[in-house]
């Protein structure tokens, strides 16, 4: 029997530090596993408890580093900032990612969040949106046709040429990260995928259905854009995500047992592509939930 969706499985941020050669194996034991798809998180620091501040690897170089050393697997951001490069150069890492993948790369874009990171690392934390708003028009047309101008409020781009290009056809899918209602109108008239991620669904079939629902209502008329969401998935031996998600009792606590059960509902429910959040994220947890997910 095949799978319901693809399923993926999030890499490290800042639970744990990993040293590189260990990040590497990973993504290598993942794809071993038989995942669709690894996703590195888009993040420069964070504020834990305990008085704790700790960054992750930048994620566009991990991406090329996962790209050279894998072979079939999916690869992306979830979901790269548009605030932290300047749009056109987002597009040229993202075409570079891509030809080293040799066209596995899934581009998830959102506008941030933490502001803890923009402050930190001096970026422009107003107008988050409306700064989203022009680095998607300039960064969709550079990777499905290759040339773009834009003259913005925040960017100014004067007969930008992508070259070379993305090697997969068309360019590399584009996934937007977020289901509010402004993104969803900046979005879905050209991304080809929408993402939620687990804490704003409250990690449920139901929740996720509700989320999609109100997706499919604003969707534009003759428009078909895919479903994604991330999923965490709480191991043995896990105690709580620490990167600044906000949940409590009203998230559905979802373990390996039970995951094949979920992976199907929310299939069911319209989603073609999950990301799974293992909690720990370990080798152990990698292989463990991989085995849960036979069919």
């Amino acid at each position: 029997m095949t799978r319901p969706c693809k399923i993926g499985v999030q890499l490290p941020e800042v639970e744990r530090f990993v040293p590189w050669p260990e990040y590497l194996d990973l993504a290598r034991r993942a794809e071993a596993a038989g995942y669709d798809s690894v996703w590195v998180g888009d993040h420069l620091v964070y504020d834990l408890p305990g008085g704790v501040t700790r960054g992750p690897y930048e994620a566009w170089t991990t991406l090329a580093a996962i790209a050279a050393v894998t072979q079939r697997v999916e690869i992306g951001p979830l979901v790269a900032s548009t605030a932290f490069h300047a749009p056109a150069m987002l597009a040229k890492q993202a075409a570079t990612v891509d030809a080293i993948s040799q066209g596995r790369l899934i581009v998830a874009l959102g506008a941030g969040w933490n502001r803890r990171e923009f402050d930190a690392f001096g970026f422009p934390y107003d107008r988050r949106v409306s700064r989203f708003e022009e680095a998607l028009a300039i960064i969709a047309p550079l990777l499905r046709e290759g040339r773009s101008t834009y003259h913005g409020a925040f960017y100014d781009v004067d007969d930008c040429v992508l070259d070379p290009r993305p090697v997969r056809e068309g360019g590399p899918p584009i996934m937007l990260g977020s289901n509010s209602p402004r993104m969803l109108g900046i979005g879905l008239p050209v991304v080809d995928s929408w993402n939620v991620w687990w804490s704003i669904y409250g990690n449920s079939v139901e929740g996720f259905a509700g989320a999609k629902a109100e997706v499919d209502a604003v969707m534009p008329a003759g428009r078909s854009v895919e479903a994604t969401a991330a999923v965490l998935v709480t191991v043995p031996g896990g105690r709580g995500r620490v990167m600044g998600e906000d949940y409590d009792a009203k998230v559905t606590t979802v373990r390996p047992d039970d995951l094949a059960d979920h992976v199907r509902g929310l299939a069911d429910a319209g989603a073609t592509h999950l990301q799974l959040v293992l909690d720990p994220i370990t080798a152990e947890s990698i292989d463990l939930v991989a085995e849960a997910l036979t069919w």
